[in-house]
């Protein structure tokens, strides 16, 4: 399920957007989940880095789009920004927040279609890179580069990432599985570590970014001193 946000003041515009997203689920066999904000001042008001594309008017009342952009911008470096506006020229600043492009008023099904493949197949590029983490009753999208460690205590799970923890229900093992390839390595029943972020190995345990001492069973010690070779030495070739 791919989210879209559509930021459009205009009522007429916004129906015209939602009519092509919906051909364009038929034609194409995927499935949108769409959000629609007749401001940019009414998006930001709750924004959560939950879209995977936003298609967003510049020219707004309240909050103009490259206002909004910023703002985005934030909070989510890897949401897919498209502009849509009637005068190009205000576009040309789309570069100051990542913007992939801008579609000209009024857009046509075959232009929106055209963007819109540029715009999943960027997310598929980015997806491979990425987590979607049910924190309560938020969705967060994080980096798994940024991901440290997992905790697992009793069922929960807490992910620790450079930035923040992010507590939610699940295993180990299926964490494991979504980062299986991602140079992660289970070091004991509790830990999930990621071998980018070790700095230091002692006797019984693994040192991580921040200063965390993370316990390496005995029966896992030598694969993991493999594995963090093999990493290191890839990293450095």
């Amino acid at each position: 399920m791919i989210r879209i946000a559509i930021v459009e003041d205009d009522e007429r515009n916004r129906v015209v957007l939602l009519e092509h997203l919906r051909r364009y689920e038929a034609e194409h066999g995927v499935a949108f989940d769409v959000a629609t904000f007749a401001d940019g001042r009414e998006i930001l008001a709750r924004f959560r880095p939950v879209y995977d594309i936003v298609l967003l008017d510049i020219e707004m009342e309240h909050v103009d789009g490259m206002t909004t952009a910023r703002r985005i911008r934030e909070v989510d470096r890897d949401v897919v920004l498209v502009f849509i506006t009637n005068a190009p020229q205000y576009a040309i600043g789309g570069y100051q927040v990542a913007a992939l492009s801008y579609l000209l008023k009024p857009v046509p099904y075959a232009s929106l279609s055209a963007e819109l493949d540029r715009c999943l197949a960027q997310v598929a590029r980015r997806d491979r890179g990425h987590l979607m983490l049910a924190d309560g009753t938020e969705q967060h999208r994080v980096n798994i580069v940024d991901i440290v460690y997992v905790e697992s205590v009793k069922h929960r799970l807490t992910v620790h990432t450079t930035e923040r923890e992010y507590s939610l229900v699940g295993s180990l093992s299926s964490m494991e599985e979504q980062l299986e390839g991602k140079d992660f390595f289970r070091s004991n029943n509790c830990y999930l570590v990621n071998l980018r972020h070790v700095t230091g190995v002692q006797q019984t345990s693994c040192v991580m970014m921040g200063g965390d001492d993370l316990q390496v069973s005995r029966p896992r010690r030598k694969a993991f001193l493999a594995a963090l070779s093999d990493y290191v030495g890839e990293s450095r070739a």
